[in-house]
């Protein structure tokens, strides 16, 4: 279904509701723009409302994020569409363009949504949980995660068996499968790219053996582990349950590494991993907590004494190259290494590696303007017009960039980033009235 929305023009389209997305779109609303957020998971809030908490200052992340999000969820100018994409631009005036948006069927009426949770109660249908980047099971009537905004349950039609059972335990009637995608094409005057990055597949480093042995997981799943909203009480690792005693951090995976098509530094594994680390420290006080490193890049305001602090608590640090990761019949690992101090190559036995996986640009960027060429860096992240003086601006008059749509960048940065691609937006404005 298409149609072609003629009396509702936005002020800005907001692409990313993410922490910088989210933000841009504030700065816009309180000045009185009139803005859509578009975002294609079925909550707002990005990344950083999945993870524990922030660096160096070791803040509350979702303390931080949901009043943010609630702010952004009740401005009167701001109209959020979730679980939804932008097909493609085309300007149509000097002053304009039109969006074509995709609102996919969430399957359940939003506003008359609950949050009861009798759904999940009474679906049959155990599928792994994307949010909780398949460390537990969902089913396939759910609520994404505990804090999502909104919160409302969702059916994940490729999975469902259209038994019915959600439909015959909801008190409001609000599940509804003759959804169907809505395409609209939307007049805007201006447009944010907040489309944030994805994490490196870890799988393309078949040597590290993730996805093959079960106690490897990635730093975003223990990221989970160490959140509120963590699925299990403790720390436990996927194979057997147990809580580990010996975790190793491999930092640089699918990062500096040009075989793998990804030469840059993602800038916050080092810190991102230092801070689990302490956390680790926190959580489980008897275990070792050893990280693998290349170089330690702490250039930011605080992150050097946040280093030493991690060193402090008795974090051990190996300046080393993993060359092979291999699994015991117990369901420990054994690392071989470089040690770049003395070139002699060694192994280390733990019984939990985390991999700290980098930072690369989302897909689907370069086809996004129908007449007009967005222009990416080498990278194939949205290109700056001037790093220094235009930081915000693209190649495409009217066309603002935010947050790590432009490169690897920590959550601080972003927002700044995010205030800056908003004012051009708003001086934009102004000039083309």
């Amino acid at each position: 279904m298409e149609n072609t929305i003629k009396n509702i023009t936005y002020d800005a389209l907001v692409i990313g509701g993410g922490i910088a997305g989210g933000e841009a779109a504030l700065n816009l609303a309180v000045t009185g723009y009139k803005v859509l957020l578009v975002e294609k998971d079925l909550s707002v809030g990005g990344k950083m409302i999945m993870l524990s908490k922030v660096f160096p200052t070791l803040d509350c992340s979702a303390c931080i994020t949901t009043p943010k999000i609630s702010e952004i969820s009740r401005h009167p100018n701001i109209t959020i569409f979730t679980g939804s994409e932008v097909g493609n631009i085309r300007r149509v005036s000097d002053t304009g363009f039109v969006a074509k948006v995709t609102k996919n069927p969430r399957y359940v009426h939003v506003a008359d949504c609950t949050s009861c949770q009798l759904c999940e109660q009474a679906c049959p249908v155990n599928v792994t949980d994307q949010y909780q980047f398949g460390l537990v099971g969902r089913k396939a009537a759910f609520i994404p995660f505990s804090i999502a905004s909104p919160k409302a349950a969702a059916i994940d039609i490729e999975n469902c068996t259209l038994c019915g059972a959600c439909e015959k335990v909801c008190p409001t009637n609000c599940i509804d499968f003759t959804m169907e995608p809505e395409t609209m094409n939307l007049h805007v005057r201006t447009v944010i790219l907040a489309t944030g990055f994805d994490l490196f597949d870890a799988k393309k480093m078949p040597r590290y053996g993730f996805g093959e042995y079960k106690n490897i997981i990635t730093a975003m799943q223990m990221e989970r582990q160490l959140a509120p909203t963590r699925p299990f009480n403790t720390i436990l690792r996927p194979g057997d349950g147990k809580v580990p005693d010996k975790v190793a951090y491999v930092l640089c995976v699918g990062s500096r590494d040009a075989t793998v098509g990804n030469p840059i530094c993602s800038q916050i594994c080092c810190m991102y991993s230092i801070k689990q680390a302490q956390l680790l420290m926190g959580a489980l006080p008897m275990a070792d907590v050893t990280i693998y490193y290349i170089n330690i890049r702490s250039f930011g305001k605080g992150f050097e004494e946040f280093y030493q602090q991690a060193k402090g608590m008795g974090v051990n640090f190996v300046k080393g190259k993993i060359g092979r990761i291999s699994e015991k019949e117990n369901g420990n690992l054994t690392l071989r290494y470089e040690d770049i101090n003395t070139g002699k190559l060694m192994e280390a036995d733990h019984d939990l590696v985390v991999l700290s996986t980098g930072v690369v640009p989302p897909k689907g960027i370069d086809g996004l303007f129908e007449s007009e060429t967005l222009y990416l860096d080498k990278f194939n992240f949205v290109g700056q017009a001037d790093p220094l003086a235009n930081p915000s601006k693209t190649s495409i008059d009217g066309v603002f960039v935010a947050g790590t749509a432009t490169g690897p960048m920590d959550i601080p940065d972003s927002i700044l980033s995010a205030g800056s691609a908003s004012s051009e937006a708003i001086s934009y404005l102004i000039q083309h009235l």
